[in-house]
């Protein structure tokens, strides 16, 4: 039978609208990554355009086997979560079962029809269609698009309908596929972003950083403490002492260890732009400045901002240096907004900084609002207890970077314990690495340390200031200086070996096992 003038123009009149609305629907799932928010439009869009009313998404959960009512459009609260079915279960149920579309077209009519929703009232007294179409991913069934029509509402059949939701429950399945993947992506980079966490902060742990001095044990004990506070602290030392670690190290054991930790060298900084490094600049402050920049306060904010070698910061600097510290505010470079932020301060030196107060190189206001709890880190030549264990340290490090199994012997070992270490752990470190670097075979002996901490060791002065006898057998072997070194201290010790072993920097043990291995006698001292 041909078709009415009537139905040929309703005909055309739901196609424009039924590419109007897929177009509509396309585009609102590329707009956001934010599924629920997705699929709450492509509901919203079905009614409002093509008078679809009470859509649901049903999904299935795959443990308890149900199916819940994800999103609704024109449901309560209260009547979603009465949305539950088993599979094979109503209309819904069914569904999922057969995984084909089903049409009621008078829900009044239909035992099916469960209304567990309680949302359509008398259905007896109602005019309505009910409609649902399988959502799949991969073929597999996991959730049903369902729809309400009126009667009155339409010349077109329902399976024209079935057609358009058809499409839609597949953009639908692509669109939980996608976000699925986000999801686990997400969780992936959350568990990854933790995981590196935990890494970076594991060697600034407490625990982990390697000592065996009282000394240490006592700096570390007192770092911790200050580490549950929010006071300033200036660390003082010698450079390569491990300033920073423990700067890091009380960071991350404090409140603040999920915020950054920024660190600022002040001496590597030229003079005219530190303030621009620290505070940021405004586009056009200077020549240069093609745009806006933070500096590495606002960087810090909520953290931990660390000066490395304060003493080296510029007057001028200092100056809005302690206004920060006292404001908790400042203006970038160039510009007139004031920042407000929350920052701790820590700061280190191996300078004398009272020196450089007095001689005006240094503000005495500054100085007091940084030294409000002082950490003197000690030089390794006094805590050589540390030595054995920091190589140990070193030679797992460089012997893993390197693929190699160095060892070292008690010749060398007790050779790097004769030394001074003026450059302290950053020294000891490098030495380590060296020597397994050129290392010729699988242990190390006295004579692979370095020839500088072979003899350096013995070049100094002797108690009355003068150059030491041992200055003219650099010649010789280490065990000849060595020994001969070990003969003097002994002789100005009156022999007692505890009283020399502190002159030479070396345990009562160690000088005792040396006086056994050069068979030194009372006759030679």
């Amino acid at each position: 039978m041909e078709k009415s003038y009537k139905e040929a123009v309703d005909e055309i009149n739901y196609k424009i609208v039924e590419l109007s609305t897929l177009y509509e629907i396309a585009k609102s799932l590329v707009s956001s990554i934010d599924p629920e928010v997705n699929l709450s439009f492509i509901l919203e869009i079905l009614s409002r355009n093509m008078g679809m009313r009470r859509g649901t998404l049903t999904l299935l959960d795959p443990d308890t086997k149900q199916l819940y009512i994800e999103l609704a459009h024109g449901l309560t609260e209260k009547e979603k979560d009465r949305g539950v079915y088993k599979v094979g279960e109503g209309i819904t149920g069914k569904v999922v079962e057969t995984g084909e579309p089903i049409i009621i077209p008078d829900v009044g009519k239909e035992p099916l029809f469960l209304n567990r929703t309680k949302s359509r009232g008398d259905i007896s007294r109602e005019n309505i269609s009910f409609i649902s179409v399988p959502v799949k991913v991969k073929g597999e069934t996991i959730g049903v698009l369902s729809v309400d029509r009126l009667f009155k509402e339409k010349s077109i059949s329902l399976e024209e309908d079935v057609r358009v939701l058809t499409v839609v429950a597949s953009l639908i399945g692509q669109a939980i596929t996608i976000a699925k993947m986000v999801e686990l992506e997400k969780n992936h980079l959350i568990k990854e972003k933790l995981s590196l966490q935990r890494e970076l902060k594991s060697p600034y742990r407490f625990a982990n950083i390697v000592f065996q001095s009282d000394k240490m044990r006592e700096i570390l004990d007192s770092s911790w403490r200050v580490s549950q506070s929010k006071a300033t602290v200036l660390l003082r030392g010698e450079s390569g002492t491990g300033k920073e670690l423990i700067a890091r190290a009380i960071h991350y054991h404090s409140k603040r260890c999920d915020k950054p930790f920024i660190g600022v060298n002040c001496a590597a900084i030229p003079d005219n732009l530190i303030e621009s490094d620290l505070f940021g600049h405004e586009k056009g402050a200077f020549t240069g400045a093609i745009q806006t920049k933070r500096g590495r306060f606002e960087m810090a904010d909520g953290g931990t901002l660390f000066f490395d070698e304060i003493g080296d910061i510029p007057l001028s600097t200092q100056i809005k240096l302690l206004r920060v510290l006292q404001e908790k505010r400042f203006e970038r470079v160039g510009g007139s907004k004031s920042i407000n932020v929350d920052v701790r301060i820590i700061t280190a030196t191996n300078m004398d900084l009272e020196a450089a107060v007095l001689k005006g190189d240094f503000r005495e206001d500054l100085y007091y609002r940084l030294n409000v709890v002082p950490v003197r880190i000690p030089p390794l030549r006094d805590r050589k207890e540390d030595i054995p264990p920091l190589v140990g340290h070193f030679l797992q490090i460089y012997n893993e970077e390197n693929g190699r199994d160095i060892k070292i012997s008690n010749e060398a070992l007790d050779t790097l314990l004769m030394y001074d270490w003026p450059g302290n752990v950053r020294e000891l470190e490098n030495c380590v690495e060296r020597m397994i670097v050129m290392a010729k075979n699988e242990i190390i002996m006295a004579e692979d340390v370095p020839l500088n901490i072979g003899t350096d060791f013995i070049v100094g002065k002797d108690q009355d200031g003068s150059p030491n006898s041992f200055l003219k057998t650099l010649d010789r072997t280490i065990e000849e200086i060595e020994k001969e070194r070990i003969i003097e201290a002994l002789k100005r010790c009156g022999y007692v070996q505890a009283k020399a072993a502190r002159q030479l920097g070396i345990t009562a043990r160690q000088i005792g096992y040396k006086i056994k291995k050069y068979g030194i006698e009372d006759k030679q001292i």
